[in-house]
């Protein structure tokens, strides 16, 4: 069964839409097997982002994702990381179908309510980053 990592950002909290998030995820028939709170620290966001941590934007980025806490999961499906993707829509939330997470709900590139691995192999390795094998439920 295929997992992938879920980042809701600071922005869901702030439109209190964590639980809405969810509820799409579980109605497209995912399991969650991991779940936690979590203060993203400097050291984190640059390994996290290290594609993008050179770039001029990235002290913005990282502000933002340190602005208050996050919750990160993992979900477990077929197809989960294409599905999930698909019912995300596209980073840039002005671009992003309305009926997508971040269509409905996002403002723009980086506030755009979630983030989720996307592909395999990063999807692994990003599950390794934030969650301990004794912390994954499935």
């Amino acid at each position: 069964m295929e997992k992938t990592l879920i980042i809701l950002k600071p922005d869901c909290f702030g439109k209190c839409k964590v639980g809405a998030t969810i509820t799409r995820f579980e109605d497209a028939g995912f399991r969650i097997v991991a779940m936690k709170m979590a203060q993203l620290t400097d050291e984190l966001l640059n390994e996290h982002y290290s594609h993008i941590n050179h770039l001029s934007f990235f002290p913005q980025i990282s502000d933002f994702m340190k602005s208050s806490p996050v919750l990160i999961m993992i979900l477990e499906g077929e197809g989960v990381i294409k599905r999930c993707r698909y019912l995300i829509g596209p980073t840039d939330s002005h671009a992003a179908p309305a009926g997508t997470i971040r269509g409905d709900w996002g403002s723009d590139k980086m506030r755009n309510i979630i983030h989720a691995s996307d592909g395999p192999e990063n999807a692994k390795m990003e599950i390794r980053r934030f969650f301990a094998a004794d912390e994954i439920f499935g």
